[in-house]
């Protein structure tokens, strides 16, 4: 029989590894750390508080493991913080702000790993030059590393295809980065680029692109394969109000090739070859709260091309503007969504080089409409002119949709995945007023473009209804719909039923 000693140290032993008491003691120390930081934090803000108007005087900047980065580049980001580069003193909150802002500057290279910390200390004041306002600022900015690798496989409507990413970053030690991507599909045959990207003057919003591209691509619904060479030059910058901008020049040998036998005449006309020289502009205003799948916010978006006009030369000659605009209005804090958007575009014949006589677009250029992103429950370029076989594409084209997207029953307004039940529809057009001979006529092309736009209200818009299920990943976004085509012209193709749509735009 035990003695009530040995009782007694049994007990205690218990106590000791009972795993509920230690889960106890380990959650009550959790608690107490949590409970402390809390109090440090507010001890912190409260500090800041008191003394957001305190002068501030920003001595040093040293930005610690960048050791592949140029100095140089980092001092454009850092050099006008400092207090001798400025006319006017900081407040501490100033500073902050000012510190803050650098910092995300840096961030948004792409090169440097996040989170990027800051650190302040004060110099030693025994230091003949310094002063009591003086601050030295440490930033922590830990090198991403220099290359990546990807590969994978991708799933579409209609398509799927294999790939290969590989990126170089911080080349020279500025912030540049050359990508090369290959990929082989069912649709797009063959695909590979390789670019080259570096800000200007140490600016993530102020850059230079260059660019190198070949691909072929199958146009089952226009009984042809588009083969594309070229390349283009970029410069894209983004203001302080978030309007992104883009001017351009590209270059690109186009050839319509390997028709089907029974490819259309219209096809038959626009094969072979042509060189394409052009200048484009992309404006966008984007202020959706989460583009794939936004809750409140609106976006604008114009996309405008100057192709074969005076010196630009080439074989083809026209101005193509296309617009888009999309609104999204929460239900409250429901997680029920209304979006609502609207797209159009135009295509306007312009003599090529010193010729007097227009240019009739060729079905490169032309617009192509219908699929599970653009007007969902038509097949893909099943709205517009067409000829025999083949969607042609035309000059002009409204569409437009509206979409009630609600949370998942059991699932929650918190996860990407919504139902969705929509309606949309859309017209496209080919240019009116042609001669007898398909020529156009440069003293009525004008007139002919107006009675184009004008009769886009003639008659109802080709238009679809269904609903389904939407799944937002961060790279792209995922649709399964049932779809029912309400309004369909002649020669137009629908699609009722179910229909499976991948992408980053949807109407």
């Amino acid at each position: 029989m035990a003695s009530p000693l040995e009782d007694d140290v049994f007990e205690k032993l218990k106590q000791k590894v009972d795993p509920a008491e230690q889960r106890k003691q380990h959650d009550d120390l959790n608690a107490r750390r949590y409970a402390q930081a809390q109090k440090s934090q507010e001890r912190l803000v409260e500090l800041i508080d008191d003394n957001t108007t305190q002068p501030v005087t920003i001595s040093s900047i040293r930005i610690l493991h960048a050791n592949r980065t140029r100095r140089a580049f980092l001092e454009r980001v850092v050099n006008p913080l400092l207090s001798a580069n400025r006319e006017e003193p900081y407040t501490l909150a100033e500073t902050l702000q000012e510190v803050g802002g650098a910092v995300d500057k840096l961030n948004r290279f792409g090169i440097f790993k996040s989170p990027i910390s800051v650190f302040y200390d004060k110099p030693d004041q025994t230091i003949a030059s310094s002063s009591p306002t003086d601050i030295d600022v440490y930033i922590s900015a830990q090198e991403r590393g220099n290359y990546t690798i990807k590969t994978g496989t991708e799933a579409g409507a209609s398509e799927a295809d294999a790939y290969v990413n590989a990126e170089l970053r911080n080349l020279f030690g500025g912030a540049e980065t050359l990508s090369a991507h290959g990929s082989l599909g069912t649709r797009t045959r063959s695909a590979y680029s390789l670019a080259f990207d570096t800000p200007i003057l140490s600016n993530p919003d102020f850059k230079f692109q260059l660019n190198g591209f070949a691909s072929s691509t199958l146009k089952s619904w226009a009984s042809h394969e588009e083969v594309l060479k070229g390349g283009n030059s970029k410069l894209t910058w983004e203001s302080p109000a978030g309007h992104r901008h883009e001017f351009g020049y590209s270059g690109i040998w186009r050839e319509v090739t390997s028709l089907a036998e029974n490819a259309s005449p219209t096809v038959r006309a626009d094969a072979g070859d042509s060189f394409k020289s052009s200048l484009t502009h992309t404006w966008i205003n984007d202020k959706r709260d989460y583009p794939m799948l936004p809750n409140r916010g609106y976006l604008m978006k114009t996309v405008s091309e100057l192709a074969g006009f005076g010196p630009l030369k080439g074989d083809v000659a026209f101005f193509k503007s296309e617009a888009e605009s999309q609104v999204a209005l929460p239900f409250g804090d429901t997680g029920i969504t209304l979006t609502a958007g609207l797209r159009g575009g135009l295509l306007y014949p312009l003599a090529l080089g010193g010729a007097s006589t227009p240019q009739k677009s060729q079905i490169n250029d032309r617009f192509q409409l219908g699929g599970p992103t653009t007007v969902r429950g038509f097949r893909l370029s099943g709205l517009g002119p067409h000829d025999g076989p083949d969607a042609v594409g035309g000059d002009v084209y409204a569409a437009g949709g509206a979409s009630l997207l609600f949370p998942v029953p059991k699932v929650g307004k918190e996860t990407p995945l919504r139902l969705q039940a929509f309606i949309n529809g859309g017209r496209l057009l080919s240019l009116k007023g042609r001669e007898k001979d398909g020529k156009l006529n440069s003293a009525t092309v004008s007139t002919s473009m107006k009675n184009t736009i004008s009769s886009l209200k003639d008659d109802l818009p080709s238009c679809a209804a269904g609903f389904g299920l939407v799944y937002a990943h961060p790279i792209a976004r995922f649709e399964i719909n049932f779809s029912l085509p309400l309004v369909m012209r002649a020669k137009e193709e629908g699609r009722k039923g179910l229909s499976f749509g991948v992408g980053v735009e949807f109407l």
